[in-house]
């Protein structure tokens, strides 16, 4: 059994007998902005957390797999539509959160939208009349790129 010890300023799980001590590491999450037209690209979530609202298209980057396409991937799944990353707009992190977003402007290369099977719906909504949001942090990303322009 492992037991708690402060390690380097945080509270970690040790091993008592060889004092092995674990470190957890974030897991890395795409978020992706795409913007056409003064409209934002958003999904209505078909899963936990936040089943029923909508958010930014992302998920999780697998191990070995190139970031940019990740963004790409999760966009295909979930719209439809083909995209790249255009740039990267910045790393996020929350206190006590366990994972790091990388949050990317895509552009459309190909495809229509419509609905991958993780989601209920996928629709573009002007930058000024965004539905309910799942997660704050998706709201605050739309506004911040809003301020600043492409």
């Amino acid at each position: 059994m492992l037991e708690r010890k402060v390690i380097y300023g945080r509270e970690r799980p040790v091993c008592p007998r060889c004092g092995y001590v674990v470190y957890y590491n974030p897991k890395l999450v795409v978020v992706c902005l795409l913007v056409q037209d003064g409209q934002v690209c958003l999904v209505r979530r078909g899963m936990g957390p936040g089943k029923g609202h909508w958010g930014m298209p992302g998920g999780y980057v697998d191990m070995g797999e190139i970031v940019e396409e990740a963004a790409a991937r999760e966009m295909r799944e979930e719209t439809g539509l083909e995209t790249r990353a255009r740039r990267l707009l910045g790393l996020v992190s929350e206190e006590g959160r366990t994972d790091i977003l990388a949050v990317y402007e895509m552009e459309v290369v190909g495809g229509s939208i419509r609905p991958g099977s993780e989601v209920m719906d996928a629709a573009f909504f002007p930058l000024d009349a965004l539905p309910s949001l799942a997660f704050p942090r998706d709201e605050k990303l739309i506004a911040r790129y809003a301020e600043r322009g492409p």
